[in-house]
């Protein structure tokens, strides 16, 4: 995931704010880690540098 995108990314619930925290990070890009919605109490992950944001009961079905 490209930083830049942190300026246009927000909760996909309640479109509010998300915070992030790298794992991983190569010269170009976040390659692991989180981004966190404070007010829904959510850790949206991020996987091979793609954020996974769908919304928390899609996140185990696969979708």
């Amino acid at each position: 995931m490209k930083d830049e995108l942190m300026e246009i990314l927000v909760c996909p619930v309640c479109k509010g704010d998300l915070a992030l925290t790298v794992t991983e990070r190569d010269e170009v890009e976040i390659v692991t880690g989180s981004l966190y919605c404070k007010v829904c109490d959510f850790h949206y992950p991020i996987s091979d540098t793609i954020p996974n944001l769908l919304p928390p009961e899609m996140q185990d079905q696969g979708v």
